[in-house]
């Protein structure tokens, strides 16, 4: 089985290979891992942001930046594309947000490839039927606004079983460039995760995927970035899905329900949500963190389903538009 550590350390490579022309920074801390800057102490780039987002994807994507990406005639922005023929695996196996990683003072959310090495979460893997079992590297991007330490990375390796010099940490904050372009390259995963965490759909079934979201605008107070990069997918972002489905499967109540628009919570910038909610997650339906648009092509019976919709005004107020 494909090992999306050894695919993604490609992209680590060129990454590292070509840190100056990337904006980014590579350090190699004394335990001998590798922390790749991507945003705290460094402005990064577009370009940064696409291999980034290809890390998290443990390699088995191909991710792109479309200038401008419409969402109506009067509003585009730069929109995130991403294309995967391995959808559950790079994803669900890697992309997802799925290891918190708690070391000391260091708080982040750990995306990428050593997920798949560590199990975490160990029931994900269960569903996909995937895991990274002969990786000697380990790779993983960290949602942070301080950079890792030694603790840290001796923490991944034991987790994963690999040396600290086999460690690679990538690290781009939510309020940087690279933060948003990432995670409006969630927009696939989105969907995926809705469909087997919410409505019990085998993941494994969708073939290929393909997406497009507007990079949300880089805003340097975290809680409000977090909730631009949030809406740009939940608001603004297209997904195509192609399904091999069995008999019983009922495809046009998948494609019903996965949707932002189809959750009880939606309706208002993510931003004001999260405040009526005490900035308690917990609080919030999290059925509304899908893309706003779902086309599904079931490949058994050649049918097309489409529900959800862009909306651009919502997303206008999220990110402050003037008009």
């Amino acid at each position: 089985m494909v090992s999306v550590n050894v695919e993604a350390k490609k992209t680590v490579d060129v990454m590292i290979e070509k840190a100056d022309e990337l904006n980014i920074a590579v350090s190699t801390l004394d335990n001998g891992a590798t922390v790749i800057d991507c945003g705290v102490n460094v402005d990064g780039s577009f370009k940064a942001g696409e291999l980034y987002t290809k890390v998290c994807l443990g390699g088995l994507a191909d991710v792109g930046i479309s200038i401008p990406g419409d969402l109506s005639e009067k509003f585009a922005l730069p929109s995130v594309k991403i294309k995967t023929d391995s959808p559950s695996i790079s994803t669900l196996g890697s992309q997802k947000a799925g290891w918190s990683v708690s070391v000391g003072d260091f708080f982040a959310l750990g995306s990428g490839p050593a997920r798949a090495i560590a199990l975490k979460p160990a029931e994900t893997y269960e569903e996909i039927g995937y895991e990274d079992k002969d990786a000697d590297l380990a790779i993983l991007t960290l949602e942070a606004d301080v950079l890792p330490g030694e603790d840290v990375a001796a923490y991944i390796a034991e987790e994963c079983n690999v040396d600290t010099k086999d460690v690679y940490l990538l690290v781009a904050p939510t309020s940087s460039l690279v933060g948003s372009i990432q995670i409006s390259g969630r927009v696939v995963e989105n969907g995926t995760y809705k469909m087997l965490e919410f409505i019990k759909f085998d993941v494994t079934k969708v073939k290929h995927a393909a997406g497009i979201a507007p990079i949300a605008p880089v805003d340097p107070d975290g809680l409000k970035a977090m909730g631009k990069t949030n809406d740009a997918v939940l608001f603004g972002g297209r997904t195509y899905y192609y399904v091999e489905s069995e008999e019983g499967d009922d495809i046009a109540n998948v494609a019903a329900q996965l949707p932002s628009s189809a959750a009880d919570g939606y309706g208002k910038p993510f931003f004001d949500v999260f405040k009526e909610a005490g900035f308690d997650f917990y609080q919030i339906d999290k059925g509304m963190f899908a893309p706003a648009e779902v086309v599904i092509n079931d490949l058994t019976t050649g049918k097309i389903y489409k529900e959800g919709f862009v909306n651009a005004d919502l997303l206008k107020k999220s990110f402050g538009v003037d008009e």
